[in-house]
């Protein structure tokens, strides 16, 4: 026998008892919520109070055959080819330090059956937190229009909100650029042929298909606006670990900047 052999004989009675847990804990999560990778699955751990560190993980969930596949990009929804007013990028200087700063607007298809419909969603920038959505049959400008008013209904316009979307017809239309104005929200606008203007929204937009959509089929309309609404509210808004946020869900974050703002006045 080895060395190194003689000493994993040594430390294979004490430790198996406690890598049994830590695989059965890893492998809850992983069945609990199978589209995460090592990573989440890592923090995951580290909030049931188990301490163990990200390479352990990874090299346990590919022993055990859970680590999983990101499925390919989807198909874009933009049709920025008309005549309506565009505006300027005011993204590229704005520097966040809060939310209800900048709100990033994207549009994405969802194929049933027998048709495609279509969802509009809003997201703070900052917490990463849908605020605004809407799923329909068409791509009409009333889609977006429903989702921006659901973001103002929630009370969360504030002086100086900037709106930054795509240069897509549905973003420029007069209705929807007028709702902006009304509640003196500043319009922003991608550049042309840039993806890494609105990656924020984008990437909702693929954890959607890929951690709710693709592992789902829908019955009919209904079926998918109570399915997809439920993640985007319950899952995504509140229980999904985002690494961005210091492995928290937007609401938790959102909690915990409110908890800083109530606490800042007495420690000063």
């Amino acid at each position: 026998m080895s060395r190194a052999g003689y000493y994993r004989f040594l430390k294979s009675g004490a430790g198996s008892a406690e890598e049994t847990e830590l695989r059965d804990a890893i492998q809850r999560i992983a069945i609990e919520k199978p589209t995460y990778g090592y990573r989440r699955i890592t923090a995951q751990l580290h909030r049931d109070n188990l301490e163990v560190n990200a390479k352990r993980v990874l090299r346990l969930m590919r022993e055990d055959n859970l680590l999983c596949v990101r499925r390919k990009s989807f198909v874009r929804t933009t049709d920025s080819d008309h005549g309506l007013t565009v505006y300027p990028n005011l993204t590229k200087s704005l520097k966040l330090n809060g939310i209800n700063q900048l709100w990033v607007a994207d549009i994405t298809y969802i194929r049933l059956l027998c048709e495609f419909i279509y969802l509009a969603a809003i997201l703070d920038a900052f917490s990463r937190r849908v605020i605004g959505w809407a799923l329909g049959r068409t791509l009409e400008a009333d889609l977006c229009i429903a989702a921006l008013k659901l973001a103002i209904a929630r009370g969360r316009v504030e002086p100086g909100l900037v709106h930054h979307s795509d240069r897509g017809s549905q973003y420029a239309s007069g209705d929807y650029t007028d709702l902006l104005k009304k509640h003196n929200i500043a319009i922003s606008m991608s550049r042309p042929g840039n993806p890494y203007d609105n990656a924020k929204a984008e990437s909702f937009m693929k954890t959607l298909k890929y951690e709710e959509v693709h592992r789902t089929e829908y019955r009919d309309f209904e079926d998918a606006r109570r399915r997809i609404g439920k993640f985007i509210e319950s899952v995504y808004n509140r229980d999904r670990l985002h690494s961005a946020l210091g492995y928290r869900s937007p609401v938790e974050f959102e909690q915990s900047l409110r908890l800083q703002t109530e606490l800042s006045p007495e420690q000063a």
